[in-house]
């Protein structure tokens, strides 16, 4: 099923993303880390759908996104951060394979982010604190890490951040790898989430194997 919302904001949350918020229809119901198929409601640009996931809370009177802009692809998401108020969009019904197992590992590349921003909501809504959980989180730059200080105020999220392209930084790392997992992995044995391209989980994944993480730990969701 369609469903059409109507934009009531857009604000900037880094240099290249942006939260936007819409109307929630009624009866639309949607678990934390779940997603939609999303496209602009104009002419040349409906059958451009792309997956964006839901970064509010089901109990939200309004449906949320956090969507970065890739300028560079094929202009879907360049048109979006472009958006006005009450431009509207035309969503699917809700579907992903992330979802709350419980406290954990959750490993993000870029805007694959975005799932966990609902889960981590959730979980702190649900318990109070966040402790036993740990968020790894890869960018290329600093002012690349979406919702930075939103993320080191949540009580007892341990933060974990990388930076790739930014030797500079204190936070520079080449990638994710067994070396710098291999600590935090050992703190816990709940579930090991990643988000990002399929390069990355696969990387990530064959470092947690190589640290005896089962298969049964692992959830993963491509953004390829």
């Amino acid at each position: 099923m369609t469903y059409t919302l109507t934009l009531q904001s857009i604000e900037p949350v880094t240099h290249d993303t942006h939260h936007l918020v819409f109307n929630k229809p009624d009866g639309y119901v949607y678990t934390p880390g779940q997603a939609c198929d999303f496209a602009l409601a104009k002419d040349g640009w409906r059958d451009e759908q792309r997956p964006f996931t839901f970064t509010g809370l089901p109990t939200d009177v309004t449906l949320e996104f956090v969507i970065k802009s890739y300028p560079d692809h094929d202009g879907v998401t360049e048109q979006i951060a472009k958006m006005q108020m009450t431009d509207q969009v035309e969503v699917s019904d809700p579907w992903g394979a992330i979802e709350d197992k419980g406290p954990g590992v959750f490993i993000a590349g870029g805007a694959g982010i975005t799932p966990f921003i609902a889960v981590l909501k959730r979980r702190l809504q649900t318990h109070g604190t966040l402790k036993d959980c740990h968020l790894v989180f890869s960018n290329k730059t600093e002012d690349d890490i979406i919702l930075r200080d939103a993320f080191t105020s949540m009580p007892g999220l341990n933060c974990h951040f990388v930076v790739t392209d930014d030797p500079e930084s204190e936070l520079a790392r080449d990638q994710i790898d067994k070396e710098y997992l291999a600590p935090i992995v050992a703190q816990t044995d709940g579930p090991i989430y990643i988000c990002g391209p399929e390069p990355m989980i696969d990387d990530i994944s064959k470092a947690l194997k190589d640290l005896n993480v089962s298969d049964e730990r692992i959830v993963t969701e491509d953004l390829d």
